[in-house]
C-alpha cells in the first residue's frame, strides 16, 4: 500500500483553474528548459543524474500512457524515483500523455531519435539557480496539492 492509497487526494475545490494553469506552466517550463539545455529525459538517465547530483535537480515529470499501466518494471522505477524526489525535496508531477510530451520536447537533439520520456528532470543551469516563472508556478501548484494530500499530482498538458 502506498502513501497515495492511504491518503486519497481530496478533490480540488470548485472554481480553481489549478490544472489548466499547471498544464500551461509545465509546457512553458519544458520549452524553456529544452532551450537552456537543462532537460534530462529517460528513466535511466534521470536516475543516474539524481544519484550523482540531486541538488541540481529542480523538478521531475513522470509520464505514462494507457499502454504503460501494466508495465510493472516502469511502475517500480516510478516508485523509486518518487521516493528519491520526496527525500530530496524535489517537486514531482505525473502526466498521462507521452505523445503530448513528445510533441513539446521532440526528439533528441544529438541523434534526432525518439527518446524515453517516461521521466524528465529539469535541472539548474548554474550554481546561482534558475528563476523561471513557470517553475515557480509549478512549485506552488505542487505545494498546494500536497496541502490536500495529493503528493504526486497529475497534470493535463494543453492541446
Amino acid at each position: 500500500m502506498t502513501l497515495e492509497e492511504i491518503h486519497a487526494p481530496e478533490p480540488v475545490p470548485a472554481g480553481h483553474d489549478w490544472l489548466q494553469g499547471a498544464g500551461k506552466a509545465l509546457h512553458e517550463l519544458l520549452v524553456s528548459a529544452q532551450r537552456r539545455g537543462c532537460l534530462t529525459a529517460g528513466v535511466y538517465e534521470s536516475a543516474k543524474l539524481m544519484n550523482v547530483d540531486p541538488d541540481n535537480v529542480a523538478f521531475c515529470v513522470l509520464a505514462t500512457d494507457e499502454d504503460d499501466e501494466g508495465d510493472i518494471a516502469l511502475q517500480i522505477h516510478f516508485t523509486l524515483i518518487q521516493a528519491f524526489c520526496c527525500e530530496n525535496d524535489i517537486d514531482i508531477v505525473r502526466v498521462n500523455d507521452v505523445a503530448k510530451l513528445a510533441a513539446i520536447v521532440g526528439p533528441s537533439e544529438e541523434s534526432g531519435e525518439t527518446r524515453d520520456l517516461h521521466c524528465i528532470l529539469i535541472t539548474n543551469p548554474n550554481e546561482d539557480g534558475w528563476k523561471d516563472p513557470a517553475l515557480e508556478k509549478l512549485n506552488l501548484f505542487c505545494e498546494e496539492s500536497r496541502n490536500v494530500n495529493d503528493w504526486v499530482p497529475t497534470i493535463t498538458l494543453p492541446e
